[in-house]
This record gives structure tokens, sequence and C-alpha cells, in this order.
């Protein structure tokens, strides 16, 4: 009888391409790998690994048995959603990743209240960009993820996918404090024409969605400084170098030097749940996603001031009524008002 562990760690040298990457997906040493499909090798009576150059290459026997890994890793997760479905029990171990601002702004009080009401929940989580988070996401390497999209960025789901709306992130434009529109009630991008501006990295989704931005007022932006990190854009706007577009959720306490103009139309990222559509039975699921709802409802306050942190509730149902697990029954949603702090 084939292992399923064997399985797995061929599966994942097949997604992965090497052995080395394939143990860091399973947080496992190479060594590890190695044994296991060397344990493989035996079992199967068929060689599986081949020496290619520094690294190694699967053999067409090896891709067969790879593909049939799948399906049946697969078939377990299925099983082992429905036999949790059918227990109602919030068990079993949960892995989750998410940005880096709803990583830090979401997800740390989402973690409290599971830990809380399900202590034999077993959590891991990851900061992860979006789009590895779709990748791992449909591997199987994640159970959750919170993900994001711009406008101009409208998130494509692979097929198996299940998502719903969390809230709606608004985006400010954060100025040096002597600027001269920092009495103005609001402003529109074309009221900033000609502006230096900080942005992130070429490529990330906030650099694209700036640029989209600005180009459609007609004006090429003049891009003065590049960093990942919202503290670092805030720094540099203090210091008169220019003005950035940053979400209120990412934003975190303002340094002196600096003021916030609200911007019309505002700009506006969404914020998603999303799981594999084959484990929207599991209660694990169904409780995590509640417990982020939870946590963005003590985030959003009734205040509109663009200098308050508060992001806005989404303002649609979740893309289908399938979209959506249901709470957990053994796990009433709490109020806001009930949540832990921090």
């Amino acid at each position: 009888m084939l292992d399923l562990n064997r399985l797995k760690a061929l599966h994942a040298v097949a997604v992965y391409g090497s052995v080395g990457a394939a143990a860091e997906a399973l947080m496992v040493t190479p060594s590890a790998i190695s044994q296991q499909l060397a344990k493989l090798e035996r079992e199967t009576g068929a060689v599986l690994i081949e020496r290619n150059g520094r690294g190694v290459k699967l053999t067409d026997a090896a891709g067969l048995l790879a593909e049939h890994a799948e399906r049946i890793l697969a078939l377990v997760e299925t099983a082992e959603a429905d036999f949790e479905a059918l227990r109602g029990a919030v068990v079993g171990k949960l892995t989750i990743a998410a940005f880096p601002t709803a990583a830090r702004g979401i997800v740390p009080r989402a973690l409290t209240m599971l830990k809380r009401q399900h202590p034999d929940l077993d959590l891991l989580l990851y900061e992860r960009e979006p789009e590895r988070q779709i990748r791992e996401l449909a591997r199987g390497d994640l159970d959750l993820a919170v993900l994001q999209d711009w406008l101009n960025r409208p998130m494509a789901l692979p097929e198996g996918l299940s998502r719903t709306a969390l809230f709606d992130d608004v985006a400010d434009v954060v100025v040096p404090a002597d600027h001269p529109l920092v009495k103005a009630d609001h402003v529109r991008l074309s009221d900033l024409a000609g502006e230096n501006w900080i942005s992130s990295a070429p490529g990330t989704v906030c650099h694209d969605f700036l640029m989209f931005l600005l180009r459609s007022e007609e004006r090429e932006p003049r891009i003065v400084a590049m960093a990942d990190e919202y503290p670092t854009h805030l720094a540099l706007v203090a210091e008169g170098h220019g003005c950035a577009l940053i979400p209120r959720l990412g934003r975190g306490p303002l340094p002196d030097g600096v003021a916030v103009l609200a911007v019309q139309p505002p700009p506006v990222r969404r914020i998603y749940a999303v799981w594999r559509a084959d484990a929207a039975r599991r209660p694990a699921i169904r409780a995590a996603v509640d417990a982020l709802r939870c946590s963005v409802d003590a985030l959003i306050s009734p205040v509109t001031d663009p200098g308050t942190d508060a992001p806005r509730p989404a303002t649609d149902a979740p893309r289908t009524a399938t979209d959506a697990p249901r709470p957990a029954t053994d796990a009433p949603r709490p109020a806001p008002a009930e949540l832990p702090g921090g």
C-alpha cells in the first residue's frame, strides 16, 4: 500500500520543481524528502528520481504517480472535511496566509478569537503576497487566504476556489503637513497633478493601482522613491519628498509632519477571504471566516474622517450565494465588544 506522506513528498517535488523547494513548502528537511522518495521507489519498484546536474528530475513513472497523488490527496482532504463536518468539531490544522497589512491589521485578533473559542484547532499563519497565496491555496498548501484586489486588477481565481468579501479598504493621499491643500475637505487626483509620488515597487498591486489612477488623469506619474513598507512611505512624506496613496488598513500611526487628504471618488481595494471549495464544509474554515469578519467589525468605525484608520464594510454580498461558508454551529459570532483587545 502506498504511503500518503511519501505521495505528498513526491507531489511536492513535482509541484515545486526541486527537493529543496518541496522541503521548504512541507516544512521538513531536504533529507527527509529524499528519504521519503527512496522509500517510495522501493514500494513501487520504479525509479522515480534521476540526477540532473546539481538537482534532480522526475522520471515518467514519477510524473504519472504524481498525477495520481494529486487526486488521492484531494480525495483525502475532502474526506477529512466531510468527517469534520459530520462531527461538527472545529479541530485539526488550519493554515492561513494574509498579505502584509491584513496580517498585521486583521488576522491577529481573529487568531486570538479562534484560539480562545477552539483550543483544539492548530493554527499556522504565513505572511504572503496575493499571487503566491493563490498558487499555494490552489495546490492545497494553504487552507484559507486573505487577499486584496483593486479596481484595475480584479482578482481572478482558479477553478475550485471560493471567496467572500470582508470589507472595502479606502485609500487616502498622505501629503506633507505644509501642503497647500491640507485644509481642503477633499481633493481630486487632478488637484495633485505634477506632484512627486512615493510608491511601492513596480509589479506590486499597489504600485500598479497608483500608476493606473494617476495616468487616468492623463499625467505620467513622477515617482521619486519606491519602498515596500507604508511606514517608509510616511517617513518620506514627512520629510517633504512627495505624496503617497496609502490604504487606511495599512497606514498605522501617523508621524508628525504629514496630513491626510480624502480623495473623491475614494480609491478602494476589496479584501476577501478565499478557500478551496472542496474544503468549505470544514467547521474550521467556517469558524475562521467568521473570526475574520468579527475582527473587521472591531476595526470598522462610523467615523468617516480620513484621519481615522477605519476601513469601511464591503458594499455588496459575496459573489455567489455559495461563496460564503455558513457560520460554525458551535461558535456563535460574538459582537465586536466581546473581542479581545489589540
